[in-house]
């Protein structure tokens, strides 16, 4: 798989930047929107989606991985997250982390600023010693 362009990087956290707007926030106030692209290319976005009883509401990054999974793709590139954070990289919480761990350790996540600037980092590096699904077929007692 090839590294991204820093013009795909860029295309990338627009689009999250653009699902944020989306955003259903009403408890928190907080706005995410994510962007996730396959391999093949193609470019999935989530909000985050809050509900009264706390616990039901959904990431912005779990709602696009979900979507892509919907439409048949589970190998992905990189996701970029956005927020209107801008002293510091809005990161995945720890939920997230395990939900992109579910698709491989090696792809990449792009954490953003308001103003578009990010860090990058790799699923395995967000989540290092992770469980994952080669886990599952280990020998047990």
């Amino acid at each position: 798989m090839d590294a991204m362009q820093p013009q795909e990087v860029k295309e990338l956290i627009d689009k999250a930047q653009k699902a944020k707007e989306q955003a259903y926030c009403p408890y928190s106030k907080f706005r995410v929107g994510a962007a996730l692209r396959t391999v093949d290319g193609l470019v999935y976005t989530g909000c985050n989606v809050e509900n009264a009883c706390y616990n039901l509401g959904v990431c912005a990054e779990r709602n696009a991985m979900a979507k892509a999974v919907s439409e048949g793709h589970s190998r992905f590139q990189a996701i970029a997250i956005a927020s209107d954070m801008s002293d510091q990289f809005i990161s995945p919480c720890g939920g997230c982390r395990q939900f992109m761990r579910e698709f491989g350790v090696k792809w990449d996540v792009y954490m953003s600023r308001a103003d578009g600037t990010y860090q990058k980092m790799t699923v395995e590096e967000l989540l290092p010693v992770s469980f994952g699904p080669d886990d599952l077929s280990q020998e047990k007692v």
